[in-house]
């Protein structure tokens, strides 16, 4: 259920490395409970903002507040409160997930139950089973399992279905609403816009690190079918990924 609390507040956000600018003064709001996406091609600055809102890079301007706490003074606090996905490098390889489980949560200081943490990612069957041993769509889930340590208001995913077959993808989804109607506000980032449109509440779109636009999903195909666009081949009720899916299942399986 989106809330109308802004839990992340972004005004005039600028970045820029000597001569060039990465995000060029955008400005928007997330709000609490809600999916949000930032889209974009590759260079449009949509990681640049989505690292320094997570306190993990210096913004050259503007003003930044995750849940009333400024990124300026607040930065632990704030460190506290968010969950960020790992790329498959921030991981031991030769760690089982357990092994894992508790490095993660000694950084934390907190006390997890490791078995309920996994069944929430449907791995409870690969306990033992070393990180380098998943498959790619295991990797994924445990890497989310590992932004929900802390138990924390925003989590911050960075294309957490790239790569994956269609199941995993289907069931990735699946996930990340459950997280959501949990009470947890996600942000992520992602180049399927079916994904998207699935997935967000609502989304801004940049380009050379601006904001172009942000609304809706449905907000936002219906302001271009307004101008007169159409596609070349009509639209079914489904696509051949729903047919694949009907066909060969919807459970998680290994690769």
């Amino acid at each position: 259920m989106v809330g109308s609390k802004e839990i992340i507040k972004v005004s005039n956000l600028m970045k820029q490395y000597g001569d060039f600018t990465a995000v060029n003064g955008i400005s928007f709001n997330v709000y609490e409970g809600e999916i949000f996406g930032l889209l974009g091609p590759n260079g449009a600055g949509k990681t640049t903002t989505l690292e320094i809102i997570e306190t993990l890079r210096e913004k050259s301007g503007g003003e930044i507040w995750v849940d009333g706490k400024s990124v300026d003074d607040d930065k632990n606090e704030i460190k506290k409160i968010i969950g960020v996905q790992l790329q498959a490098a921030g991981y031991y390889p030769s760690l089982n997930l357990t092994e894992l489980l508790s490095l993660f949560s000694g950084l934390y200081n907190v006390d997890i139950d490791k078995m309920k943490t996994l069944k929430s990612v449907g791995l409870e069957d690969k306990v033992k089973a070393k990180y380098k041993e998943l498959s790619g769509g295991q990797k994924q889930r445990f890497s989310i399992a590992t932004t929900l340590i802390n138990n924390p208001k925003i989590v911050f995913l960075d294309e957490p279905t790239t790569g994956l077959d269609p199941q995993a993808r289907r069931n990735l989804w699946d996930l990340i609403r459950g997280i959501r109607d949990n009470g947890t506000t996600i942000v992520i980032t992602t180049h399927y816009m079916d994904e998207a449109e699935q997935l967000c509440d609502r989304v801004g779109i940049m380009e050379a690190g601006k904001i172009m636009t942000l609304n809706t999903p449905d907000a936002l195909i219906d302001e271009l079918l307004a101008t007169g666009f159409t596609k070349q081949k009509d639209v079914k009720g489904a696509n051949l990924e729903d047919v694949f899916i009907s066909m060969t299942g919807h459970e998680w399986r290994d690769e």
